[in-house]
């Protein structure tokens, strides 16, 4: 696996004092596709489209069926509009719908409810991804808005296609929940790439360790809290859920609902896991980085320790205090009396050279040398 890289963050396009209620386009939203899957306990019937009359069309044509409209981009204020007024939908959910900066969270409204999850993936890149899922759950009708055309739910779609479980009689809640499972899973799929990543971080750590280690783990440390940051509210989402008595969410989907909250908690240890990896991985880069220099100033200070004594002899003979004055001859009482010694220069060579000897034999008996 690849360098996981910085994780980029889009700005708000909202005003400070903006009119709640105010549809307002991400400036790199995409323009819609819609599918639109139709399905009963006999059949499935699809439709794609760009507009609300592929829906209509298919109202009409599949009276009788559950309806799964899945609304791929949001560049389309016309099309958030006829939605609102169609299906009479709250100003503030069409808002918090193109308003892509949300937590997970769940809003109950008379006749449906809202729900909001957070998709994250790792793209081709290696970036880390943060688009915004949301959906609205009526009667017979779920309809659900993605920020961008991948495809996210091609497990659910073959599910939906082969009739599996009880996908196709459970109604729309329960599409919901299947929906919002698909994502929580994916979670999963992310955190091990990022154990993977730790894994091959913590071989380099003991192998071939450099300042880099720190920069890769304090990045995926960044990803960690990102996440931390989105399972947080999605477990209260799925709790909120969980203690609705809104007859869209019937006690079948409940109980699946449980194990999606299990899901969830399991990816929070995980989470919690990673994160004092990626603290000890730092921790312990440091500390050797630490030792590495107090290995360095060891050998250092040995060097000094030695040359020392042997800097102060060459001192005292480098001041030049003849013993006797070469002009008058005369005997200089208290000076150096080795100056002109015959072969003096040598005798203070391999007197320094035994000194030097001596602390080494010193140091190495006191373990000075242990492991330099």
């Amino acid at each position: 696996m690849s360098h996981i890289k910085r994780v980029r963050y889009r700005t708000r396009k909202h005003e400070v004092g903006d009119q709640p209620g105010a549809i307002i386009i991400p400036e790199d939203a995409l323009k819609p596709i819609i599918a639109v899957y139709s399905y009963n306990e006999k059949e499935l019937v699809t439709a794609e489209g760009h507009d609300l009359k592929i829906i209509l069309d298919q109202f009409a044509k599949c009276k009788d069926h559950t309806h799964w409209i899945q609304i791929k981009g949001l560049d389309d204020i016309k099309l958030m509009e006829d939605i609102g007024t169609y299906l009479k939908i709250n100003p503030l959910v069409l808002e918090d719908i193109t308003n892509t900066h949300q937590r997970p969270k769940f809003d109950e409204y008379d006749d449906y409810v809202f729900s909001v999850s957070r998709q994250i993936y790792f793209n081709e890149e290696n970036e880390l991804c943060n688009h915004q899922f949301s959906t609205i759950v009526k009667a017979n009708l779920i309809i659900s808005f993605e920020e961008t055309h991948g495809e996210h739910f091609a497990a659910v779609k073959a599910r939906l296609a082969g009739s599996k479980g009880a996908i196709r009689t459970a109604g729309p809640g329960y599409m919901c929940y299947a929906l919002s499972d698909t994502i929580i899973d994916t979670y999963f799929v992310l955190l091990a790439k990022i154990g993977d990543e730790l894994d091959r971080i913590e071989d380099r750590l003991y192998t071939d360790a450099d300042k880099t280690i720190m920069y890769d783990t304090q990045q995926l440390k960044r990803t960690l809290i990102i996440l931390r940051r989105i399972t947080w509210p999605e477990r209260d989402k799925i709790n909120d859920i969980l203690r609705t008595d809104n007859p869209l969410v019937t006690a079948e989907v409940k109980m699946f609902l449980h194990d999606a909250y299990d899901h969830c908690i399991q990816v929070m240890d995980l989470i919690e896991n990673y994160k004092e990896i990626t603290n000890s991985i730092i921790d312990l880069y440091l500390s050797m980085v630490s030792n590495r220099m107090n290995e360095i100033m060891k050998v250092l200070t040995i060097i000094s320790v030695i040359f020392i004594p042997l800097t102060f002899i060459a001192g005292i003979y480098g001041m030049n205090f003849a013993r006797v004055d070469p002009v008058t001859n005369k005997q200089m009482p208290d000076n150096m009396p080795e100056l002109y010694s015959p072969h003096g220069y040598v005798y203070a060579l391999i007197g320094m050279g035994i000194l030097a000897v001596i602390q080494v034999i010193v140091f190495w008996k006191k373990g000075w040398f242990t492991k330099l």
